[in-house]
């Protein structure tokens, strides 16, 4: 692995951009705690494994060096449980309007392929413009922002047209390509898309089904929550690949 989780940056306390259970936060940070310590295991390992290859001892360090391996492995499975923890929480079913998707408490590289995938299924479904929850910063080091730069370098290289958000932890982007103007707030009765997790085929057919009895809409609901766990598991293999090439902070 090319990265040290020495620079990735806790989030504190707040990763949560909602009104979340104590146990909520004690367990995502639980599981980014873990994936620190494997990291740290796996570069003591590796110093060590050095160590024994510069006095000669070529069997120490290639143990010491698979031991390395698999503390590196261990850190990324704590970080995928992590990452995939933090997105369900935020954007669960009426914790984000339809045109919007929260990103907090993801790691840079984490944030970045999630926002890509959500752009183009966006763009594959006709929506105009997405709301996107970058964090103002307050829980990071010297409260700089570290995704909404991200943010806006995928924005640049896409061709989007973005803006600040009155609210300056928000960024809008025009997925059609012209000038970004933040629409007026999206009231009851007025247009209307898929929730910020829906960002899968399939999904948009629940969106134009209209009003159904009520047991049809809680059907459409574990629908949605499918969803989220259909972009878990399509997004971590990229996000684990560009983690083991470079450096990732959280926001």
């Amino acid at each position: 692995m090319a990265y040290e989780m020495s620079s990735m940056k806790h989030v504190g306390a707040h990763p949560f951009n909602h009104n979340q259970s104590h146990e909520a936060e004690r367990e995502y940070d639980r599981l980014r705690d873990l994936a620190r310590q494997e990291a740290a295991k796996r570069s003591s390992c590796f110093d060590k494994a050095h160590q024994a290859y510069e006095r000669g001892d070529a069997g120490a360090a290639h143990a010491l060096s698979d031991d390395g391996k698999r503390h590196g492995a261990q850190m990324e499975a704590y970080n995928r449980q992590a990452s995939e923890f933090i997105f369900r929480e935020n954007n669960a079913e009426g914790r984000v309007a339809s045109d919007t998707i929260d990103l907090h408490g993801q790691f840079v590289e984490e944030a970045e392929d999630i926002l890509e995938e959500r752009i183009r299924y966006a763009q594959s479904t006709g929506q105009t413009h997405l709301h996107v929850i970058v964090g103002k910063g307050n829980h990071s080091p010297h409260h700089i922002q570290k995704i909404k730069p991200r943010v806006e370098k995928v924005c640049q290289e896409l061709g989007l047209q973005y803006q600040t958000e009155a609210n300056e932890g928000r960024i809008f982007i025009n997925l059609t390509g012209g000038p970004a103007h933040s629409p007026p707030p999206t009231h009851a009765g007025g247009q209307q898309y898929p929730p910020a997790h829906s960002v899968y085929p399939g999904a948009q057919q629940q969106h134009h089904q209209g009003h159904r009895p009520q047991h049809q809409q809680a059907h459409g609901h574990q629908g949605q929550n499918d969803e989220v766990e259909k972009i878990v598991k399509k997004l971590l293999p990229r996000i684990l690949r560009k983690l083991e090439k470079q450096c990732c902070v959280v926001m």
